[in-house]
């Protein structure tokens, strides 16, 4: 069994990490490099860093940022936001990412998944998929969570396995920000479904919360951000709490 990782994510807007509720109502969390430094030194298993507004505004991931941030820490580091080809992620991982998340684009050209994969290698692409729970099922969001889409999110998390993910990365947009817990059933549904690592996001509000996702599904990481940037919650005392319960984390 794969151990559990922690991860936290930097939201990037302007340069500024920010964090909202539900993707919307966004507040400054700080310096990215600030936050990197201090996440690698807590013991966070991996760092994401995600350019919310770079698809939105038709632009690439700041790559300078990129650079500043992979200079100052040696985890693992997944960039996203604006990727729409092989030569975007060329790009990224020169600038010191070592996987990298695409999300819009993938939703509406699915061969650069394929594409990615056969270039780089399944570890080194994450899709992620932005949900939320409508007409009684869960349906993927692009553009920031901006946009819906017709397709179910089980649906597609399948197609992006087969087409050569090696990772989802799981957002419920109706928890995130909310500090009310992991969306349970659906991380279930979707690790039921698929047999790539799946990381949750969206909802963690303190240790329980964490202790109740690994305890009740089968996703191999948990990411947050706004309870780790405002110090709610300490990554090295959540580990220490995790271990205490049982749960085999790296």
């Amino acid at each position: 069994m794969l151990k559990k990782r922690i991860i936290p994510c930097l939201d990037i807007r302007d340069g500024r990490t920010v964090k909202g509720i539900n993707f919307v109502q966004l507040r400054d969390a700080g310096d990215p490099v600030a936050l990197a430094r201090c996440y690698e030194e807590c013991g966070a298993d991996e760092l994401v860093f995600l350019d919310i507004t770079a698809t939105i505004e038709g632009r690439n991931t700041f790559i300078p940022l990129v650079e500043r941030i992979s200079s100052e820490i040696s985890i693992p580091f997944t960039v996203g936001g604006g990727i729409r080809s092989v030569e975007d992620v060329r790009c990224l991982l020169n600038a010191g990412a070592d996987k990298v998340s695409v999300n819009s684009f993938a939703v509406r050209q699915p061969d650069v998944i394929t594409d990615l994969a056969r270039e780089f290698g399944s570890q080194c692409v994450v899709v992620a998929i932005d949900a939320r729970f409508s007409d009684k099922r869960w349906v993927v969001h692009v553009d920031g969570g901006r946009t819906p889409t017709a397709i179910e999110v089980s649906s597609w998390a399948k197609q992006v396995e087969a087409a050569g993910a090696g990772e989802i990365l799981l957002t419920s947009m109706d928890h995130d920000g909310t500090k009310s817990g992991f969306a349970i059933e659906l991380i279930n549904e979707i690790c039921n479904k698929v047999n790539i690592p799946v990381i949750a996001s969206g909802g963690a509000g303190n240790m329980e919360h964490f202790s109740e996702l690994f305890e009740k599904t089968d996703c191999t990481a948990a990411l947050a951000a706004g309870i780790f940037h405002f110090g709610e919650v300490g990554i090295k005392e959540l580990k220490q709490y995790l271990k205490e319960r049982n749960t085999e984390i790296r």
